[in-house]
């Protein structure tokens, strides 16, 4: 399960965040997740309790934000969902594509305590 790893680096990246600010505490994490990224929500899920635990996340509320996965066809320029990478385009049945969107893995925002 490489979403434990993940969790370790959100955190190690939370934390380099907190002390840089000078805050308390971060009240809220806002992630993005694509759903072509690799990581499986219920994995994440699972794993945040014990991955942030005795860390700055610990009392964090967090929002977790899934962008699906978007293509378009570079044979007939069409734009499509794209719900696994190997879907090809519903227009013309080609495989090309450039991925829009959907694998994205980003720390969005934090609301960190300053009092």
């Amino acid at each position: 399960m490489h979403e434990l790893s993940i969790l370790e680096n959100i955190v190690d990246i939370a934390a380099f965040e907190l002390k840089r600010s000078g805050g308390l505490r971060i009240e809220t994490i806002e992630l993005e997740i694509g759903t072509l990224s690799g990581v499986e929500p219920d994995a994440l899920e699972f794993a945040w309790p014990e991955a942030t635990q005795h860390t700055v996340l610990e009392k964090t509320r967090k929002i977790i934000r899934y962008i699906p996965g978007q293509a378009r066809c570079q044979s007939c320029g069409e734009t499509f969902d794209l719900p696994y990478i190997y879907h090809v385009c519903p227009k013309c049945g080609s495989y090309y594509k450039d991925i829009i969107q959907g694998k994205e893995l980003n720390v969005k925002s934090m609301e960190i305590l300053k009092e």
